[in-house]
């Protein structure tokens, strides 16, 4: 017996074997439009690499050293200056093609979608993009006054010797995990609104996601101190408490506009029967 694809099926119902080849076809089309925005990201690394070192410049001058002692070691293979502008570009080509890959996760979470859940996808999309560049842009604002921070604890008599592989792995975890931070309550809101993640269940299991928050944010935080990790998790603590208050709205709407069955019914209350 043929197994129907998810946009044949009314019921949405797909085999192991078609999910499987669903997500190949949707990573690939992922890792092509990555791919694609990268090549934008090659040709403007020169402008990004001046931006991501402007921060250690600005961290001599607090230091009162001059510019000309800061310095960022390219490594010592022949590749690693390559290696080094080749994950730039794909970092680049990861914030720019964020329409496609969001919208390429949420189609393969919730296939077989109704006229209305379908709204709610456009929804998701047309919110997470903004989301989730907000949260690398906000990063780009708080970098600077982080590396002046960090840098600031050298001793005076101290020189620092910047690993440009280390240095940049910095850069971007830390707009990465920003970015990733701000689209945690519309992925549990897009959830809410296909009806897979009710406002109880987030409620219920509100240790649970806390202790899974901060391993996250341990695990996603640019520095090894525990500020960094407070400072990632505590926003994502209330971004979730938000998101299960709107999801319990929208419960609290749907369970309204919905005719109730007989039983449920109160023993007081005559049924639409």
């Amino acid at each position: 017996m043929a197994v129907l694809r998810h946009n044949d099926n009314p019921e949405g119902r797909m085999s192991l074997g078609e999910h499987f080849r669903e997500f190949r076809r949707r990573a690939l089309v992922a890792a092509i439009a990555i791919a694609i925005a990268a090549v934008l990201g090659w040709l403007k690394f020169d402008t990004v690499y001046q931006w991501m070192i402007n921060p250690l410049l600005d961290a001599a001058r607090h230091r009162h050293v001059p510019d000309s002692r800061v310095s960022t070691n390219f490594g010592r293979g022949v590749g690693d200056a390559f290696s080094i502008k080749l994950k730039v570009s794909v970092w680049l080509g990861f914030i720019i093609a964020s329409p496609v890959w969001l919208w390429e996760i949420w189609a393969f979470l919730a296939p077989g979608l109704t006229r209305k859940e379908k709204r709610v996808g456009a929804a998701f999309v047309l919110s997470a993009v903004p989301l989730f560049l907000l949260g690398c842009w906000v990063a780009t604002r708080t970098i600077p006054n982080a590396v002046v921070f960090l840098i600031s604890q050298t001793p005076s008599e101290g020189t620092n010797f910047i690993d440009a592989q280390t240095y940049i792995a910095f850069i971007i975890k830390f707009v990465l995990a920003f970015g990733l931070a701000f689209l945690l309550p519309v992925f549990l809101v897009g959830l809410n609104g296909i009806r897979v993640l009710p406002a109880r269940v987030m409620l219920k299991g509100w240790r649970i996601a806390v202790m899974l928050i901060f391993v996250f944010a341990a695990v996603m935080s640019p520095s090894p101190d525990a500020w960094s990790m407070l400072a990632l998790a505590f926003p994502m603590v209330a971004l979730y408490f938000a998101a299960v208050g709107i999801s319990a709205f929208f419960d609290r709407r749907r369970k309204q506009a919905e005719p109730r069955e007989w039983l449920d019914v109160p023993d007081d209350e005559a049924s639409t029967l």
